[in-house]
């Protein structure tokens, strides 16, 4: 089966789970756990922040660092087309009372600066919750998986700072992220007060995230994660693993780039399938067939029967993600199959 559903279906490489049987154990919640510390630095350091923390899943880190950043009634600043706005179970504001206030997502991944600086510039008057926090992605999951430059970073920063907002960057993919644009990690980070990050996606991970930013900024998030009922103990079991990731598997992400162009190119060969232009690819390829549900309905089916996965995202939408464990005959076999998939469609 060629499971191109997401990059998080990815399984453990060898090394990552020798290192799980062996990880040197400890109580995390105590902060004892060297395995677990020593994630934590090197997320930290990565990143170009004080401290980091290991959480166990990217929504959870992007929900502490919401409610660390915004009191109970100020708003969030977040885009429409944003993970944290649609596919984290409101839990900015059902677990921390915090107005979560959507501003447009251009096809670039970018916030549109003129709604972002009118949502800044709230009066402070009695009547209106009042701005705390912007929250970026990059890449970006609903804009085509893009890599967001680093000067509209700079730009969304500048502004929030100018009305003393703290900004968050929501980096699940941030390794991706910097390998397509040609940076490092932590350039892309210090536009950010605080950034989280997922091992369990394109590093391959089984599980876990991190969550970077001050000592301070830490230090309050170790609460809220106790408070979400995250602190775990033996967590070096998880956090082995990461390090592994952190150490090899960073610059193969390059590869999975490399066979999302290869895909997008092959499918978009096929009568019927239009591929989402980017202009910055990383490891995913979003693309619609011709018809109506029905026929969408048929071609993921007719798909599945030659063992290959796409998720749906939409009446006539799919994704397809590359990730560790895909390599180029896996492509060069998905695009045959589309291609006999859509005429069987097209044909019914």
């Amino acid at each position: 089966m060629i499971d191109l559903r997401s990059d998080t279906v990815t399984l453990p490489t060898p090394a990552m789970r020798e290192a799980i049987a062996r990880a040197e154990l400890g109580d995390d919640v105590y902060g004892e756990d060297p395995t677990v510390n020593r994630l934590q630095e090197m997320a930290a350091k990565i990143t170009g922040k004080q401290a980091a923390l290991m959480v166990a899943s990217g929504t959870m880190a992007n929900l502490i660092a919401l409610m660390v950043h915004c009191p109970r009634g100020r708003k969030a600043i977040v885009g429409s087309k944003a993970h944290t706005f649609i596919y984290e179970a409101g839990g900015g504001s059902a677990l921390g009372g915090i107005v979560m206030v959507p501003v447009a997502n251009l096809e670039t991944g970018a916030l549109d600066l003129a709604a972002l600086e009118h949502e800044l510039a709230t009066p402070p008057d009695a009547h209106f919750a009042q701005p705390a926090l912007v929250a970026l992605e990059n890449t970006h999951n609903n804009c085509g998986g893009v890599a967001v430059p680093a000067s509209h970073l700079a730009d969304a920063a500048t502004l929030a700072r100018r009305h003393r907002v703290a900004v968050h960057l929501d980096g699940a993919r941030i390794f991706n992220a910097a390998i397509a644009l040609e940076t490092d990690v932590a350039a892309l980070c210090s536009y950010a007060d605080s950034v989280s990050f997922c091992l369990s996606k394109g590093l391959a991970c089984p599980v876990g995230s991190l969550l970077c930013g001050s000592r301070d900024f830490i230090a309050q998030a170790h609460r809220v994660r106790k408070l979400l009922g995250g602190g775990m103990r033996q967590a070096g079991i998880i956090a082995a693993a990461g390090v592994v990731a952190l150490e090899t598997m960073v610059e193969r992400l390059a590869e999975d780039h490399l066979n999302a162009r290869a895909l997008a190119e092959g499918l978009g060969l096929v009568a019927g399938i239009n591929v989402q232009a980017v202009s910055r690819r990383t490891n995913m390829v979003f693309f619609e067939v011709d018809g109506d549900q029905r026929t969408a309905e048929k071609f993921q089916a007719a798909l599945k029967e030659r063992d290959i996965l796409i998720g749906r995202r939409g009446p006539n939408s799919f994704r397809a993600v590359t990730h560790y464990g895909i390599d180029r005959a896996a492509i060069d076999r998905a695009v045959c199959a589309a291609a006999e998939a859509a005429g069987e469609a097209f044909a019914g």
